[in-house]
């Protein structure tokens, strides 16, 4: 469970066919149910083209609804539109406190907005080519190409270097941002505080993409933070900003 879930929170999960590979379900799916329970699972295709075969295997094995649309015009995307059409319906008449917008596609940027301001949250999932738009319209936005299971042949599941991550800009200045966000005791801040606010800083940020399992090794790998735990807490301090103070008060 995340700190944006609720335990058991009811979501629908919405899966565009025409930009999600059937590879990913299983790593979806598993990521799905950290954030809540899957009360709808449904996916949007022409059933009718050959290309589509290859999801069989998947929606079977993981009850995955398929709802047909027939495109009715080359050029025009019309499981979009399906797939926005459901959404708004199951925002009005269902119990959903989440959605999972499945989907690479920019097209469902405005859907995203939409039903954040309903109060309701939106989680959305694409690869790496996902328009900066649709990623910022999430409350968060997780990377499909992990799920995959040749992930570990993809130069994006390599561990970065200590050197990498320093030149690393865009992560340090997040690091940074995010210790100094939150509150700190003797210049020591919640590693859990630092990143849930690094989250919603940068929607698409996961320590896995650099080839870490947890954001303490990460930003332990950097060389420029320091780490320490106190009982089951684990702090981070940045020793440009203050001058470290041990925790335990040795």
């Amino acid at each position: 469970m995340t700190a944006y879930a609720e335990k058991n929170m009811p979501l629908a999960v919405l899966i565009d066919a025409d930009n999600a590979s059937p590879k990913i379900v299983k790593g979806l799916l598993d990521e799905v149910a950290k954030l809540g329970n899957a009360s709808v699972k449904r996916i949007y295709g022409d059933w009718t083209m050959p290309n589509m075969v290859q999801w069989k295997c998947a929606l079977l094995e993981h009850s995955i609804h398929p709802v047909q649309q027939f495109r009715y015009t080359s050029g025009k995307n019309a499981t979009d539109c399906a797939m926005i059409i459901d959404a708004m319906d199951l925002l009005y008449t269902g119990p959903f406190q989440g959605f999972c917008i499945v989907s690479s596609d920019s097209d469902f940027t405005r859907l995203a907005s939409r039903i954040r301001e309903s109060g309701k949250q939106v989680f959305g999932f694409g690869e790496q080519k996902t328009p900066p738009s649709f990623v910022a319209a999430c409350d968060r936005f997780i990377r499909t190409e992990a799920f995959c299971a040749d992930v570990a042949e993809k130069p994006g599941g390599q561990k970065k270097t200590s050197k990498e991550l320093r030149a690393d800009t865009r992560l340090i200045a997040l690091f940074r941002s995010a210790i100094d966000a939150v509150p700190k005791e003797n210049g020591w801040a919640n590693l859990g505080g630092v990143g849930g606010h690094m989250k919603k800083e940068a929607k698409d940020f996961a320590a896995k993409d650099y080839g870490y399992k947890k954001l303490s090794d990460l930003a332990d790998a950097t060389g420029l933070f320091r780490i320490e735990q106190r009982d089951k807490s684990i702090l981070i301090m940045d020793p440009r900003a203050k001058k470290a103070e041990p925790v335990s008060g040795k």
